[in-house]
């Protein structure tokens, strides 16, 4: 690859430097801002299970379990009766302080997005702490 440049003046082309030095600190400037806008994210902290050896009992579930379930059009069920948000959130800090011990389980449609479970799961865990599980159905 041949450059030319004028011999009768012998000068050397220069690169100018500036314009690149500016275009690197504008994308070094988008990342550093895309990083922090994403690491400040709340996440929803779900313990998974241990891996289950293969001849261990599932675990009892207790007698009057408290299940929450999601349907698929983003209706409320609490053990199979329709119900809305605030009583649900009142009837689960009712049912941990008579029950210390239990769980309360939230039971969603397969075919809800993701982002819809994760909000209501928080909503109860605002309640209930860690006594509020994610259940999956098991076909």
């Amino acid at each position: 690859m041949k450059f030319k440049y004028d011999q009768r003046s012998g000068k050397i082309p220069q690169v100018d430097l500036i314009p690149m030095l500016t275009v690197m600190m504008g994308v070094l400037a988008f990342f550093v801002v895309v990083t922090m806008t994403l690491g400040t994210e709340s996440l929803i902290e779900v313990q998974l299970p241990a891996e289950e050896q293969p001849d261990a009992a599932p675990a009892d579930l207790p007698a009057d379990p408290f299940i929450v379930e999601m349907g698929r059009d983003g209706e409320l069920l609490l053990n199979g009766q329709p119900s809305d948000s605030e009583t649900i959130k009142a009837q689960i800090q009712t049912y941990l302080e008579r029950s210390p011990q239990n769980t309360v389980f939230l039971l969603p449609d397969q075919d809800l997005p993701y982002e819809q479970v994760m909000q209501f799961l928080g909503e109860m865990r605002q309640v209930g702490g860690d006594r509020v599980s994610l259940a999956i159905e098991e076909n």
